[in-house]
């Protein structure tokens, strides 16, 4: 049980840190640089008032010096970012497919933030997290299964781009986002060439129910598909013999 408290404050403290990162790198700011800080009244947070989650429960959703609210979408990375800390370890214990599974989290978290903020995939996440997830197949699975995985990863990079010019070409407008073909190199890296596709058939299912509610109750029809793609990798590396056994029988190749 220990172990299980440990990770989610641990998650909860790189939750807080990863609201850091997004929202500063939406603004080209610095993720260093000012200190915690009220962005209504500029007044910087005392220690006290950057405990994840419980901070935001002591303050009552609202800033000490000026009462101005504070986003639910503070608290919600904290809590999220514990919680899928502490699933990675009860999936995979302490492994390496646990801390493949930790980066996963992390990249997940900060694009849920900014694609369905800003509709951007920050290209920094996913340059790290790429690099994070080579260095841990280098050492566990050696070099040559690792550059097949970098293939994997750019065939699926390849692909999406084609999917793009296609759809660009079909719709007379942008089909996919550019974060979105470099999310796929990272599916691609993770789950493989054959399950990367299949998790783009996932993906597009968990954004189905969203798709219907944004056309019926917002004016725009255009949603956000990382934060599709990047759950649809989760659940996947999660399940990965299921869904590899379900890839077979469905396909057979």
């Amino acid at each position: 049980m220990e172990i299980y408290i440990l990770l989610f404050v641990l998650g909860a403290a790189f939750g807080s840190f990863y609201n850091v990162v997004a929202l500063r790198l939406l603004k080209n700011e610095s993720i260093l640089l000012p200190k915690s800080h009220c962005p209504k009244c500029q007044k910087s947070l005392k220690w006290y008032e950057l405990f994840p989650i419980f901070s935001y429960i002591f303050l009552r959703g609202k800033c000490h010096k000026c009462k101005s609210k504070i986003s639910i979408v503070y608290p919600l990375v904290e809590l999220l970012t514990g919680l899928l800390f502490m699933a990675s370890y009860y999936v995979f214990g302490f492994s390496y497919s646990f801390f493949i599974s930790l980066i996963i989290s992390s990249v997940l978290v900060i694009t849920y933030v900014t694609d369905f903020m800003e509709f951007v995939i920050l290209d920094e996440v996913l340059l790290i997290g790429g690099i994070l997830i080579i260095i841990v197949l280098l050492i566990s699975t050696g070099l040559n299964s690792t550059i097949l995985k970098i293939l994997h990863g750019g065939a699926l990079f390849i692909i999406f781009y084609l999917f793009k010019l296609f759809g660009d070409k079909l719709f007379k407008k942008e089909s996919l986002g550019g974060g979105d073909i470099k999310l796929a190199f990272l599916i691609g890296l993770v789950l493989g060439l054959k399950l990367g596709l299949f998790s783009v058939v996932i993906a597009s299912f968990l954004a189905f129910p969203y798709a219907m509610i944004v056309s019926l109750f917002k004016k725009t029809k255009e949603i956000p598909f990382g934060p599709f793609l990047i759950t649809s990798l989760f659940v996947i590396y999660f399940k990965f013999n299921f869904f590899s056994d379900l890839f077979t029988r469905l396909f057979e190749w």
